[in-house]
């Protein structure tokens, strides 16, 4: 097709002005996001200056589905308790992402979206995590758990043996035929301290009783739970408590075959329960996590390994269903009272494990160490470490 000068002159133009917004345009996108300079974007915000607060990013990765009323849920409720104590903090959160190189992409892209603090919420997330930060020392992790540090990379838990030694007291009084069971996934050392701890408690009111431990090799297997709460069940156990992260099945197989339950995790596991339930260990992290929100936001966080018991409120124990009468309530709110205050220690010797090993003589007790050196069963625990 051929144009006349003047045409030409005109459709020239045209193409000249439309660059030029395109350009114009172009600058405005590029100079908008501009990152800040290097020095600026690592500047940890003054304490109490609110406006560093303003946007401030909090990631969290969960092995499971954070509505399983259990393990995942208790972590992302205290994530939300905490948003709503810090309402300038926004959260990002992943399900169900494998404890593979998945964790570590799933990482890096919480820190694209400006995550600074970052919960990598599994046992198997640990080591992934360090790899992470190693790249990225203007971000903080804090694991649950774990047992390894570095320089912006924390470990946090709470002591549930306090709390299963309560809860043990439930069922020791509740059950008529002396005999518990307890589920779980692996023989790790904070399991096997929960494991002696109910023993201990039930035992303390109910010398008889008898305490059945079974490994599945899964933190969560539907099937499985259910096999080991029927199989227990047929044995005779009328109470069963678990450590899995989703205890539902197990609970509600407990509620289908007319034996009582002790929950794990989250308080909302009750719900599954209305006539078997007894108790239940909830974690309880909202303030916590507050807390470590806080302390990055102000710069006053540190590397360490945070453990603490109930006095801390990281956990507590679930309401009681209708078989825990007003006198065995009392009789734990004063255990409880009692631990809190260091007058009551859960592993207080002479305490034999399983196999007549002496592991506590007369005069000493274990504390809060055996959440993470425990390899043995009290005497009175049926099962292996292995």
């Amino acid at each position: 097709m051929m144009f006349s000068q003047e045409k030409l002159n005109r459709l020239l133009k045209a193409v000249f002005v439309a660059g030029l917004v395109v350009l114009l345009l172009a600058g405005c996108q590029a100079t908008a996001p501009a990152a800040a300079p290097a020095e600026a974007r690592e500047e940890v915000p003054a304490p109490g200056e609110t406006e560093a607060a303003e946007g401030f990013v909090v990631g969290a990765l969960h092995v499971g589905a954070i509505t399983d009323a259990g393990y995942n849920q208790a972590h992302h409720d205290g994530l939300v308790a905490m948003t709503e104590n810090l309402p300038n903090v926004k959260l990002i959160e992943a399900e169900n992402v494998p404890e593979s190189a998945d964790a570590e992409r799933v990482m890096e892209n919480m820190i694209q979206q400006g995550a600074k603090l970052i919960f990598p919420q599994s046992f198997g997330y640990l080591d992934p995590a360090l790899a992470v930060a190693a790249r990225h020392p203007d971000v903080i992790f804090m694991h649950p758990a774990g047992f390894k540090l570095a320089d912006n990379l924390g470990t946090y838990w709470g002591n549930n043996f306090e709390a299963m030694y309560l809860a043990g007291i439930a069922a020791g009084e509740a059950t008529e035929t002396n005999k518990l069971g307890f589920i779980t996934a692996f023989p790790i050392p904070n399991i096997l301290a929960s494991v002696n701890a109910f023993h201990l408690g039930a035992k303390s009111v109910n010398p008889e009783v008898e305490t059945t431990l079974v490994f599945n090799g899964a933190w969560v297997d539907p099937t499985k739970e259910a096999a080991a709460t029927n199989a227990l069940a047929d044995t005779g156990v009328d109470v069963v408590t678990m450590i899995v992260d989703s205890p539902v099945t197990i609970v509600k197989t407990a509620e289908e075959r007319g034996i009582y339950s002790v929950g794990f995790h989250s308080l909302a596991l009750k719900e599954f329960a209305p006539n078997g339930w007894l108790t239940g260990v909830a974690y309880t992290w909202g303030d916590l996590y507050t807390k470590l929100a806080e302390e990055v936001i102000a710069g006053t966080w540190k590397s360490e390994h945070i453990r603490g018991g109930m006095e801390t409120g990281f956990l507590t124990l679930a309401p009681y269903g209708p078989a825990v009468s007003e006198e065995v309530q009392a009789l734990i709110a004063e255990k409880q009272a009692a631990i809190i205050k260091g007058e009551l220690a859960i592993f207080a010797g002479p305490i034999t494990d399983n196999e007549g090993t002496l592991r506590i003589p007369e005069g000493e007790a274990g504390g809060i160490d055996l959440l993470d050196t425990t390899d043995w069963l009290v005497e009175g625990v049926i099962g292996q470490t292995e």
